[in-house]
C-alpha cells in the first residue's frame, strides 16, 4: 500500500504574546558584555595586551563583505534546485490540463484527494526513471476510498484490479505520495494492485497482463529500462517499512510480460493523454 504521512504541509506555531522573548537578556544571567571582576584594569600592561587581543578578533568591513557575498552565493546554490522545479508555473509555460484526462488509454479516471499528491510538471521538472509496484492490502473499492480521503496522506497514480481493469487517480505529470520517500515520489510512477501480499491468488493472469501493458507504456514514455533496477517493489524504496508486493509476486513473469509489451510501444510513448473511461 502506498506510504502515508508524506510531504505534509509546513506548520508554524503562533507565538504567545505572554511568553518571554527568547532574544531578551536573562535577568538571572550575568551581563555577557560586562567586565569580569578579575579582568585587568585598562591602561595596565595586562589590560593593554587584552585590548590588543580582542581587537585582533574584531570583524572588519572586508570580512563582513566577503562573508555576505559567500552567504548570498550559498543561498543561491541551495535555492537553485528548488527554483528549477518551479519555472513551469510561469504563465503560459505549464502543460494544458483537462478534467478526467488519463495517461493510459482505456483507464478509468477517479480523482484522488489533492492532499495526497503534489502538482508538478514531470518530466520537465523531475525526471521519471522508476515504476514502483504496490499491493493495496485490501479491495479495489477500499483503495479508492482511502486515496480520496485527504487525511490518508498517500495515493498512487494507478490501481489495477484483479480483473485487469485500470483506474488512474493522479496524472503522471504530478507527484503522488506513494513511496514513503520524497525523492522516489518525485522520480517514479506508483501502481497499486488489488489484493494481499500473503494471498497468491490475488495476482491473477488478467492483473499481470494489464499491469505489464501499463508499465510498458510508462517505460516507453520516459525511456525507462525494463529491468529490476528501474521496476521495483515498494519494499525496495529506501527508508520504507512496507513489504509489498511480497513473496508471491512473480517478478520473472512480470518482467517478461513488460518486455514483450514494450517491444510493441515506440520510444517516447505511443500513448497520448485521452479522456478516461467511465466503466465501473
Amino acid at each position: 500500500m502506498s506510504g502515508a504521512g508524506q510531504e505534509a504541509p509546513e506548520t508554524r506555531e503562533t507565538p504567545d504574546p505572554a511568553a518571554p522573548d527568547p532574544a531578551a537578556p536573562d535577568p538571572e544571567s550575568p551581563d555577557p558584555v560586562a567586565p569580569r571582576p578579575d579582568a585587568p584594569a585598562p591602561g595596565t600592561p595586562e589590560g593593554k595586551r587584552r585590548v590588543g587581543t580582542d581587537g585582533d578578533r574584531r570583524v572588519g568591513r572586508r570580512t563582513l563583505l566577503i562573508g555576505g557575498v559567500a552567504a548570498a552565493v550559498g543561498t543561491a546554490v541551495l535555492a537553485r534546485g528548488e527554483l528549477g522545479h518551479l519555472w513551469w508555473r510561469l504563465p503560459g509555460v505549464e502543460k494544458p490540463r483537462e478534467e478526467g484526462v488519463v495517461d493510459f488509454r482505456g483507464a478509468r479516471w477517479i480523482a484522488a484527494s489533492s492532499a495526497n499528491w503534489r502538482r508538478a510538471d514531470r518530466p520537465d521538472d523531475y525526471v521519471i526513471d522508476r515504476v514502483v509496484i504496490h499491493v493495496t492490502q485490501g479491495s479495489y473499492r477500499s483503495a479508492v476510498k482511502v486515496f480520496q480521503d485527504p487525511g490518508h496522506g498517500a495515493a498512487a497514480h494507478y490501481i489495477v484490479r484483479k480483473d485487469g481493469r485500470i483506474t488512474q487517480m493522479i496524472r503522471e505529470l504530478d507527484v503522488a505520495f506513494h513511496a514513503g520517500n520524497r525523492e522516489y515520489n518525485e522520480r517514479s510512477v506508483g501502481i497499486e494492485h488489488e489484493g494481499f501480499v500473503e494471498n497468491a491468488s490475488s495476482f491473477t493472469e488478467a492483473m499481470y497482463g494489464a499491469s505489464a501493458r501499463l508499465t510498458a507504456g510508462i517505460c516507453a514514455r520516459y525511456d525507462i529500462p525494463v529491468d529490476r533496477e528501474h521496476i521495483i517493489g515498494h519494499v525496495e524504496v529506501p527508508g520504507t517499512d512496507h513489504t509489498d508486493p511480497g513473496r508471491y509476486w512473480d517478478w520473472d513473469r512480470y518482467l517478461r510480460l513488460v518486455g514483450r509489451a514494450r517491444t510493441s510501444v515506440p520510444s517516447g510513448g505511443a500513448e497520448t493523454p485521452s479522456a478516461g473511461s467511465t466503466r465501473a
